[in-house]
């Protein structure tokens, strides 16, 4: 009889240590897919305009948020596979190997979500708004495409001293306030919209600044003036801080301030994120964290409103 019988019994068990790693693995690996195909990045603004939709009262229609989604999917992940963008001297994050990597599939799933978002513009009649869209999928497009060469390097929008910020908040609110208003046939220049799309525009400004110090390195090696760059991280928070309360501040006179009480969780999650954000953050911090907050103030409007 072995002098400790019962030994055996505490001993980790190799197979099962093997098989958590491996769910591990297989967990990180469908979250790299959904974070850094920009998936994560179209549900986000999928569900800004349910938002907008919802203070109408009115539930998103299904075909308009597939476009809206499809359309997000494609031009993200068209701009992921530039060429030209691989050839910058800069420093490779996970986000940017895991994308190298995946190029092909990037194109591919560009190219399909470009077929049904085309599909469904002409299907339900969007062509009469083909100009007001097209400029913002112009904007998109040229924001990282080179466009001009300025002292003999190409140059896209977003090179333009201290710009890409305010491009990407004019987009986002255009898109996520904007549309939904011309399908409801609202003015868009009347007072509740105008309150509305600023109100949208200084939030996902403020969400900006996020990725400009993120990139903060990287716009500095390829000579792209950003705030960080400029006036410095710190400073860089504050304006950002100062965007998110002009946001909070900015809302139509019919909202009930019970309803303001709630919708600040959103805005307090951000200006911590916002506080927080440093350059050597992990690419979660980012792409999950503070993109994500986009979907928590979904979740916020749509807990009101229920």
């Amino acid at each position: 009889m072995p002098l400790f019988p019962f030994k055996s019994s505490v001993v980790p068990s190799a197979p099962s240590e093997s098989a958590a790693a491996a769910w591990t693995a297989t967990l990180r690996r469908w979250t790299d897919a959904v974070l850094y195909s920009s998936t994560w990045l179209a549900l986000a603004a999928l569900t800004l305009n349910w938002a907008t939709f919802l203070f109408w009262r009115v539930d998103i229609p299904v075909r308009l948020g597939l476009m809206i989604f499809a359309a997000t999917l494609f031009l993200y992940n068209i701009d992921s596979v530039l060429p030209y963008k691989h050839g910058q001297p800069v420093v490779l994050s996970g986000r940017k190997r895991w994308m190298l990597g995946h190029r092909r599939e990037l194109l591919a799933l560009a190219m399909a979500a470009l077929a049904v978002s085309g599909v469904l513009f002409f299907l339900d009649g969007w062509q009469h708004l083909t100009l007001f869209l097209g400029h913002l999928a112009a904007i998109s497009l040229l924001y990282s495409l080179p466009v001009a060469k300025v002292r003999g390097r190409w140059r896209a929008l977003r090179d333009l001293p201290l710009l890409k910020v305010f491009l990407i908040a004019y987009v986002w609110a255009a898109i996520t306030v904007w549309v939904p208003a011309l399908y409801l046939a609202k003015p868009l220049f009347g007072p509740v919209v105008l309150v509305l799309f600023a109100r949208r525009f200084f939030f996902i400004l403020a969400l900006a600044f996020v990725f400009d110090i993120r990139d903060h390195s990287k716009d500095r090696l390829t000579g792209t003036h950003t705030f960080p760059g400029v006036f410095g991280v710190r400073v860089t928070k504050w304006i950002a801080l100062t965007s998110l309360a002009v946001a909070c501040l900015l809302f139509p006179t019919n909202m009930g301030y019970e309803h303001l009480l709630v919708l600040a969780l959103p805005a307090l999650v951000a200006a911590l994120t916002i506080w927080y954000a440093e350059e050597t953050r992990p690419d979660y911090y980012f792409a999950l964290l503070t993109d994500g907050i986009m979907i928590l103030q979904f979740l916020t409007v749509y807990w009101v409103s229920s």
